[in-house]
């Protein structure tokens, strides 16, 4: 197992794998939590109207609102395509999440046709799925005969509560959609619930990338390195 901030054994630039775990760690989590909001602007921009649809995907036929929805999966489903972890595990996780963020994308729940509407669905369920997995296994492993830092024993906190927080969401979803449709129809309670399912995996993305916060000494040394 390798750490995402050591040096990379493909030949040329042993720096190049360090600037990608590290950016594409950060973008994938920005993709995330910006998604809901960029959304919302995009519908009020094109359409001048400040009304939530029923759900994020609702937006897909909302002018801006739906083409910055589509732009954002294909670049979320594009940085899980190049993203590569420590493990086989993670890189394929990290694919299968690509898979499912493009098909959220190309099969809309706005669709008239029965399987393209249930598709989306099936989708956006293995994408949080990815999330969660992401979140609450995968951020959490350490590295083999490496102690544990303090720093790290917080941020593993974080993905458990942004992966817990997700499981919660993505229930809450369920029970809105096929037991309390009108209450969810009024109080858009599938676009709140998605919001913050998005905030929760962005949140753990932009914590494992050490960006902001709980940054540990050893891992700030490497970056310093990297840059001089």
């Amino acid at each position: 197992m390798t750490d995402y901030l050591s040096p990379s054994k493909r030949p040329g630039n042993k720096n190049d794998q360090i600037i990608s775990y590290f950016t594409l760690r950060i973008l994938i989590g920005a993709a995330g939590i910006l998604l809901p909001f960029l959304v919302f602007l995009g519908k009020l921009i094109s359409e001048s109207s400040p009304l939530i649809e029923p759900s994020i995907s609702d937006y897909y036929d909302n002018g801006a609102g739906g083409d910055i929805m589509v732009g954002v999966l294909f670049a979320l489903a594009f940085f899980l395509f190049s993203y590569k972890g420590y493990d086989p595990v993670d890189n394929r996780a990290a694919t299968i999440g690509a898979l499912c963020a493009l098909g959220v994308a190309l099969f809309p729940t706005t669709s008239d046709v029965g399987i393209v509407h249930k598709l989306h669905f099936v989708f956006a369920f293995l994408l949080f799925s990815v999330f969660i997995f992401f979140s609450i296994y995968l951020f959490r492993k350490g590295i083999p005969g490496k102690p544990t830092t303090a720093n790290k024993e917080k941020r593993n906190g974080i993905y458990l509560v942004c992966g817990i927080i997700m499981i919660i969401c993505i229930a809450g979803i369920a029970v809105s959609s096929f037991w309390l449709n009108d209450a969810a129809v009024k109080y858009k309670l599938v676009f709140w619930l998605e919001a913050v399912a998005l905030v929760s995996f962005g949140f753990s993305w932009i914590t494992k990338a050490e960006f902001l916060f709980l940054k540990d000494a050893e891992t700030e040394a490497k970056k310093a390195a990297t840059k001089a």
